[in-house]
């Protein structure tokens, strides 16, 4: 990494419980091509001054994670398609002070779907309703999974979702199975806000898991959370978070440069991120 210096450029994340997984894949690709930029993670306290800050400080991009994806909404200029369709942001350019927002969640989940070659008749549970839970829910129905589930205790946000995009909503899971089942709460996040009981929690039940053909985890922290774990182990195949991670900072560096990696130097800052 270069010396700290006045014609360094800076990106940021904002995160209620920032981890080092975007710090250390950025960074570790702008010392490998050789760029003056820096990236660095924040919790911030007040979510419109930091970005009014990524603003007048002309920080050139600003990734946006839990809980902040949709409050941050009505701070930016504009949204792109991929934020707009979904209400959810996860990815702010400022181009001169003019911050537009973007989702490559979406563009994760979306790759995955396609690079697992899931069928589109499986029948899918996606456990949440946030910001990531929106952008999954969206990248099924674009998929063409027509039988898709959401559940999630917040009936005023949960509904919302699954009527949305035409499916049905649950309250909660009550012994119900699926061929894919997704998991889109912080249940199983080393660190999260919900505790250390949490992280170390099944988001779905053992019966789940036996029942389900393909299990996907979209925590990314750590990478193998404990429900991944448990899927392994009754030789489920897996899609994990930090699958989801790597995919969605990568874009995201896309975004911000305008300069598109080489496969081995993503693979190569995907290892250091993993590292850690």
């Amino acid at each position: 990494m270069p010396i700290l210096n006045k014609d360094m450029t800076l990106c940021i994340s904002l995160s209620a419980r920032p981890s080092n997984n975007g710090t250390r894949f950025h960074n570790h690709l702008y010392e490998q091509l050789g760029l003056n930029w820096i990236y660095k993670a924040f919790a911030p306290t007040d979510l419109a001054q930091a970005i009014a800050g990524v603003r007048g400080l002309g920080i050139r991009g600003c990734a946006v994670s839990m809980p902040y994806k949709e409050d941050v909404i009505a701070l930016v200029d504009e949204m792109d398609p991929s934020a707009r369709a979904i209400d959810s942001v996860n990815t702010i350019v400022n181009t001169d002070g003019h911050l537009k927002a973007y989702n490559t969640d979406y563009t994760a989940i979306e790759q995955l779907l396609q690079s697992n070659a899931l069928p589109t008749d499986y029948s899918v549970l996606v456990q949440g309703a946030g910001g990531m839970a929106k952008a999954t829910v969206a990248a099924l129905r674009d998929a063409g999974f027509g039988d898709v589930t959401v559940i999630a205790r917040n009936e005023a946000s949960g509904r919302a979702l699954a009527e949305h995009y035409g499916f049905p909503w649950r309250q909660a899971l009550d012994g119900g199975t699926a061929d894919l089942i997704i998991n889109v709460t912080p249940i199983g996040m080393a660190g999260g806000m919900e505790g250390k009981a949490a992280a170390e929690s099944l988001s779905f039940p053992q019966d789940a898991i036996d029942a389900a053909k393909v299990v996907f985890d979209v925590v990314a922290l750590p990478g193998e959370t404990p429900l991944i774990k448990a899927a392994r182990a009754a030789g489920k195949p897996v899609i994990t978070g930090a699958e989801v991670a790597t995919i969605q900072a990568l874009e995201q560096f896309v975004l911000y440069t305008g300069v598109r990696p080489t496969r081995e130097q993503v693979r190569a800052a995907e290892e250091f991120m993993r590292a850690q």
